[in-house]
């Protein structure tokens, strides 16, 4: 069986077709990133435009990859939230407009879900680095991106528990928040990521948060902690505008505060990921999302882990239709949610 996949759900445009559940075909991406950098974020309007413009060439680039027609293609799966609005409806359309014109099942997709089922993917002509092998089940997900911060259990592909989330900002928010106080390019997890190569991660102790519930998150307080700090070392007080801090602060104070910053929010992740691990002792544990292609985070990981765990190319980290070609495997194999074109509407506050 062979599925076609299309991811619109925020700046990215993608296509990706696999076999099987397993064998990726092809996985073609345009982003419209360059464009969002000068406003420090994405802007909604933008994001869909570009999108409107590269999806028929996307399409056409992803089955020429893959060598296959539509006669080829067994069902079209198609991201209908979370995301945002226009970006969705791009895709949505798309898919609907395609399996009626080609007579397809049309498979709806969890975006975030469709972030763990990447990890299915281990056989491709492409040059990614995939797993050797599956997740085996029950398995233990840490879903990291720029919207989303959660600690999932799965019982099964589609049978999952979620056991934590942010209370706050996702831990991806978090990275765009403290590059910003530091002058550094959006997107923040990349720009951290390069400065805090440079800097001490013991320079600074920042706070770690702690709740009540074992498995959520917060990043909110150590957002504030990077900004107080930050005031501190040029010397200001706490009604310093963030904007003006950059300026202020040496290269080298720069690149400690990054590399603090970077070792602080990893480890808070890992820390929960562990305590987790320690209650289930899953058989596979899949860190997946924007975030983890964070090298650090994948050191630190595999340090943990070992063999259990399970991580993609980082070019399959971040949003791609082959994560969601591989889930729209999975529903239409369990025989999950296959939906009508007229009843498929998109869900921008989809939850899991």
């Amino acid at each position: 069986m062979i599925v076609l996949g299309i991811e619109t759900s925020c700046d990215e445009t993608s296509v990706g077709i696999v076999r099987s559940g397993n064998e990726l075909l092809s996985n073609v991406v345009a982003s419209s990133m360059d464009a969002h950098v000068q406003y420090g974020g994405i802007v909604p309007e933008v994001a869909a435009r570009a999108q409107s413009e590269y999806m028929i060439p996307v399409l056409e680039q992803s089955l020429a990859q893959a060598g296959c027609t539509w006669d080829d293609i067994d069902a079209i799966a198609v991201t209908y939230g979370p995301g945002l609005g226009g970006s969705l409806l791009v895709g949505v359309m798309t898919a609907k407009t395609l399996g009626q014109m080609h007579t397809k099942p049309l498979i709806p997709v969890n975006h975030v879900q469709a972030h763990m089922a990447v990890n299915f993917l281990t056989k491709s002509m492409l040059d990614l680095r995939l797993p050797e092998r599956a997740p085996e089940f029950p398995a233990l997900c840490l879903i990291v991106s720029g919207g989303h911060t959660q600690i999932v259990h799965y019982k099964s592909p589609l049978e999952y528990t979620i056991l934590g989330q942010t209370r706050d900002d996702a831990v991806g928010e978090a990275f765009d928040k403290v590059a910003k106080i530091l002058g550094l390019p959006y997107p923040g997890g990349p720009s951290i990521a390069k400065l805090a190569k440079k800097g001490n991660p013991q320079a600074y102790a920042l706070p770690k948060s702690r709740l009540d519930f074992p498995y959520d998150f917060s990043f909110s307080g150590l957002k504030t902690a990077v900004l107080r700090l930050a005031q501190k070392e040029v010397g200001k007080d706490h009604s310093f505008p963030s904007f003006e801090l950059a300026k202020h602060l040496s290269d080298g104070q720069k690149a400690d505060i990054a590399a603090s910053f970077q070792y602080t929010a990893i480890e808070t992740l890992l820390d929960k990921l562990v305590k987790a691990e320690k209650g289930i002792n899953p058989k596979s544990i899949i860190i997946t999302g924007g975030v983890s292609a964070n090298q650090y985070l994948r050191v630190r990981a595999h340090e943990l882990f070992g063999s259990r765990l399970h991580e993609t190319d980082p070019r399959l980290s971040t949003d791609n239709g082959a994560m969601i070609a591989s889930l729209g495997y999975q529903i239409y194999k369990n025989k999950g949610r296959v939906t009508n074109y007229e009843s498929l509407q998109i869900e921008p506050s989809l939850q899991m």
